[in-house]
């Protein structure tokens, strides 16, 4: 059987690369007894092709049974799978056979495998292996003759990086993987996928036919999707519906679909409740911020001078800390390494002219980011008077912060 005829006899649309490979793997892998671990995303069609391999093998005309392993509650699985014996735990009234039993010959899908339990996937494991098991509450063992096709939508690797899922279970699923794609990669795909589930629907509800316009078409092909082909299935039957005009335009097809749904690139925002923890990066931005805006100022300085043909005007009143500023970045320039601290600057007035001398000093900068700190905090309590709230917010920290800062830097 090819891909065409697959697609034909079981229904699949899409005409993608990816999604024909797909099928050509469980076509190649049906004929065989490998278990099959199946991934993908939900919504995108993991149990679709999970029938394909069943059909498609020499178990077709045995059973067939599909299992969520998330939607049985942990203490009852084992019984579920396995079976158990009268008086196993509380409430088995009677023995009972498990789905490895009563599947005897054909093929048992689990699906959301990793949501497992760790014992459980012990049991699985032998059933793999050698093909027993033991009913809860027995000692004899039982043998089976069953098919397994596996699929989560979790990346089992790293469960099993996390103590989540066995390592020695995951290989052994493993066998062959099959990745369904999400429907974001089929773009080629959705306005097909779209057209035949109206079709579908429109017909089911004897409602008129549902067309697109451009708009809507480009909407739909660039919508994130991130509830798959279940997620457009959905989309097409309200459709069908609701909308009394059945020319669909951009903005009806956005007033259906979750405004913030899919995989956004936009930067996470930081909840204030943990803003301590970031107390000295917050700290450190302060200060660059308040270096750019010093340049700011030394730059209108500097050109105020070189305006004047290399003096001052004559209202100008000589600004101590700025011109500190300035020799001290032009020094830096030249000299990574040492400090320049400036002195008051001393003024000369001959014949009406102003010359600026300045007397400078060599000394070792301080790189220790403890003492950055405690200075930054002692300036922003001298400006503030001691009030730990106004300083607080001129640091851009939490008063809790500034205070557990003042306690360890004895302040």
């Amino acid at each position: 059987m090819n891909v065409q005829e697959i697609k034909q006899r079981f229904g699949i649309i899409g005409n993608s690369p990816i999604l024909n490979r797909a099928i050509d793997i469980a076509n190649q892998v049906a004929p065989t007894d490998i278990s099959v671990l199946i991934t993908g995303e939900s919504g995108s069609g993991k149990e679709a092709f999970s029938h394909i391999i069943h059909n498609l093998s020499p178990r077709k005309h045995g059973p067939f049974i599909a299992v969520n392993c998330g939607a049985i509650p942990e203490g009852t699985i084992d019984s579920e799978l396995f079976g158990h014996e009268k008086g196993a735990y509380t409430g088995a009234i009677g023995e009972r056979k498990g789905y490895f039993e009563t599947v005897n010959g054909g093929t048992i899908f689990l699906d959301e495998i990793g949501e497992m339990p760790l014992g459980t996937q012990a049991r699985l494991l032998r059933v793999l292996e050698s093909g027993q098991f033991i009913r809860v509450g027995s000692s004899k063992v039982e043998k089976t003759n069953v098919r397994v096709i596996a699929a989560t939508n979790v990346d089992v690797y790293e469960a099993v990086k996390a103590g989540k899922f066995r390592e020695d279970l995951y290989y052994r699923l493993n066998t062959v993987p099959l990745r369904i794609p999400p429907l974001r990669d089929r773009k080629e795909d959705i306005f097909l996928l779209f057209r035949k589930f109206s079709a579908d629907f429109t017909d089911k509800y004897r409602t008129p036919a549902l067309s697109l316009d451009e708009g809507a078409q480009q909407v739909l092909s660039n919508y994130s999707w991130p509830g798959n082909v279940r997620q457009l299935k959905n989309l097409a039957e309200q459709l069908a519906v609701l909308e009394r005009d059945r020319t669909i335009s951009a903005a009806t097809l956005l007033s259906y679909m979750p405004q913030e749904a899919g995989r956004s690139n936009l930067p996470m925002r930081v909840d204030n409740q943990n803003r301590e923890d970031f107390s000295e990066r917050d700290i450190l931005y302060k200060v660059l911020f308040d270096m750019k805006r010093d340049m700011v100022e030394l730059k209108k300085l500097v050109a105020e001078i070189i305006e004047h043909g290399g003096g001052i005007p004559n209202n100008y009143t000589p600004n101590t800390q700025a011109l500190s500023q300035l020799y001290h970045d032009i020094e830096l320039s030249a000299r990574p390494e040492p400090q320049f601290t400036i002195q008051q600057p001393v003024v000369n007035t001959h014949n009406n002219d102003a010359i600026i001398t300045p007397h400078a000093e060599e000394v070792e900068e301080s790189l220790s980011l403890i003492e950055k700190e405690s200075d930054l905090i002692r300036k922003a309590l001298k400006k503030h008077k001691g009030k730990r709230k106004l300083a607080a917010h001129e640091l851009g920290i939490s008063e809790r912060t500034l205070y557990r800062k003042i306690k360890e830097l004895n302040l």
